[in-house]
């Protein structure tokens, strides 16, 4: 039986710490260090430096980091899989070759293909369109002796599974290890956040002016895997920091993969020691027959401009500015929104608790609209409008968005290619897959019996006892909520059906007013004492085009946390 394999990650995002990569080599031992640095947003970014440079399309930072620490990986063993390749695998694959020649090093080097599906011409338009691969090329090429992977678009976790599956051996039907994997992956993709970033019970971090350590995972041979981090790094494991990451993003309590199917809802965790969190019991089945593809196009143009109101007559001022910019520009925007300012609280003791912002945020398919005559339009309003007229930022030009969406093929029209160190080339074989409906309804539930009518609450935050990570899905939004391991174990039972039977797609509506017309999916996680909401079109068009003051429903989370629910007295 094969030892546990050591992957650690160090990169959530294309921007994330830059130091990382040498901080987890250095703190630990390490079998494979994986780094995401795609997202949806992210392809766009890249998609656009095509447009400047057919050369480019691949995260550049990733390059930098390698030129750091390719050495030092190659001196303790370390092997390093990325999706960094982004829309050009081989172009960067064939730049780390260059990087490492010039520091006299020569490591195996390959890269994962096929993902990208503009050639076949399926999406008029697209800037991008790239289908989601699983983990099995990463696999392959790990077994030929790769010291170095760079891919395209795989999952996420797909760096996890391809790595753990060539450690250990699994093949395409070893279902339930696989989604053990996808479930390490998932916790690991996202950096940091597993182990304290953007978790609403921060208070508890312990030392929190340390930078926050990155995760890794010990995954056994049967998927079954522990969460932890170098020891001496700041931040913290524990069951609601995993919790918090294994809630974000998801949709229903299935987690389709191209690999697997994920049982969210079988996850079974412990807390085996300090900074040490068990995952066992994860149950998959075959994948679905489909692949998932990121498709973004070319949106047009936007702009905006932020006017700050202060003191008296708030709601005066801001119609009147609104009303007169909207009559100087001779050629209306195709698209116009405007932000609902709220009147500051009255007597405030500061001149900026007694201001708010007014935004304007203008698309249009073509810039001039939305370019110069735009905000020379707000600007020449500056002595002539409300009083006290000002601007939070000098007048910018017009930047192009793109738009977003999920579509789906067959997966024989997509040919998952490993190209090894030596330049052969080997095609990844598709697993068997499931013929059945996705059933994206497992764990859905719409609505919830009232409470009994005799007992007594009191109005409080949501956040009292509830923990909450939200973020995007395209134009969805997502919110985790899940109850919160404090000092009250003897209430947590009692809380976690409190919580599965007050959250339904009508509280939701009540909780986030913006939603009360909007298809709401609530799916319950009852092992990780958890539901999981899906807000259909929250944030329209998707990040890029979104003109909602949060556009990736990062905060969305916390909002609904401060929110005053009726809470019965004996869970406090």
């Amino acid at each position: 039986m094969s030892a546990p394999i050591r992957i650690g990650n160090c990169s959530g995002f294309y921007g994330d710490r830059l130091s990382a990569m040498r901080e987890m080599l250095e703190g630990g031992e390490l079998d494979v260090l994986t780094g995401d640095y795609l997202a949806e947003l992210t392809m766009l970014i890249l998609g656009k430096d095509t447009m400047k440079d057919p050369s480019l399309g691949y995260a550049r930072t990733h390059v930098r980091q390698l030129e750091d620490c390719m050495g030092l990986a190659l001196e303790r063993g370390v092997r390093i899989v990325s999706n960094a390749g982004g829309l050009n695998p081989a172009g960067l694959a064939e730049k780390l070759r260059e990087v490492a020649g010039g520091l006299g090093l020569a490591p195996r080097i390959a890269h994962v293909a096929g993902d990208d599906l503009r050639p076949l011409g399926l999406w008029e338009g697209a800037l991008t369109a790239n289908a989601y691969l699983g983990g099995f090329g990463i696999a392959a090429a790990l077994g030929a002796g790769a010291d170095i992977v760079v891919t395209g678009r795989v999952t996420d976790a797909s760096l996890v599974l391809g790595a753990a599956a060539a450690h250990h051996g699994w093949d395409t039907g070893d279902h339930d290890a696989l989604a053990g994997a996808v479930v390490a992956g998932h916790v690991l993709e996202c950096g940091t956040q597993a182990t304290g970033g953007n978790f609403s019970g921060f208070l508890s971090l312990p030392d929190r002016g340390r930078p926050l350590g990155f995760p890794l995972a010990e995954i056994a041979v049967d998927g079954s895997c522990v969460i932890t981090k170098h020891d001496g790094t700041g931040g913290a494991v524990n069951l609601d920091t995993v919790t918090a990451q294994l809630v974000y993003e998801v949709q229903s309590a299935r987690y389709l993969g191209p690999d697997v199917t994920t049982h969210l809802d079988s996850i079974t965790l412990e807390q085996v020691g300090p900074d040490r969190v068990a995952i066992s019991g994860v149950h998959g089945s075959a994948p679905p027959e489909q692949l998932k593809v990121c498709v973004n196009e070319l949106g047009g143009w936007r702009n905006s401009v932020e006017f700050v109101l202060t003191g008296l007559d708030v709601e005066a001022k801001a119609d009147w500015v609104r009303d007169q910019l909207t009559s100087a520009l001779a050629t209306p925007p195709a698209e116009v929104t405007w932000s609902q300012p709220i009147a500051p609280r009255p007597d405030a003791d500061s001149e900026e608790t007694a201001s708010v912002l007014l935004r304007c945020t203008v698309k249009d398919p073509q810039p001039g609209p939305v370019g110069r005559p735009f905000t020379s339009a707000a600007v020449e309003l500056a002595l002539g409008s409300y009083p006290g007229f000002t601007m939070t930022a000098p007048p910018a030009p017009a930047t192009p968005f793109g738009i977003y969406r999920a579509e789906y093929v067959d997966r024989s029209v997509v040919e998952h290619t490993v190209v090894h160190a030596d330049g052969t080339t080997e095609v990844v074989v598709d697993p068997p897959v499931s013929t059945l409906p996705p059933a994206t309804d497992s764990g859905q539930r719409e609505s919830a019996p009232p409470a009994p009518a005799d007992v007594l609450t009191r109005r409080l935050a949501l956040g009292t006892f509830v923990h909450a990570r939200s973020g995007d899905k395209g134009g969805d939004a997502n919110i985790g909520l899940w109850v919160a391991h404090d000092d009250r174990p003897d209430l947590y039972a009692d809380r976690v059906a409190w919580l599965a039977k007050l959250i339904s797609a009508r509280k939701v509506r009540e909780l986030v007013p913006e939603a009360a017309h909007l298809d709401i999916e609530v799916h319950a996680l009852p092992n990780l004492g958890a539901v999981n909401v899906v807000i259909h079109g929250l944030l329209g068009d998707g990040v890029a085009a979104s003109t909602r003051f949060d556009p990736q429903a990062k905060g969305l989370g916390e909002w609904v946390r401060s929110r005053h629910v009726s809470i019965e007295d004996a869970l406090l």
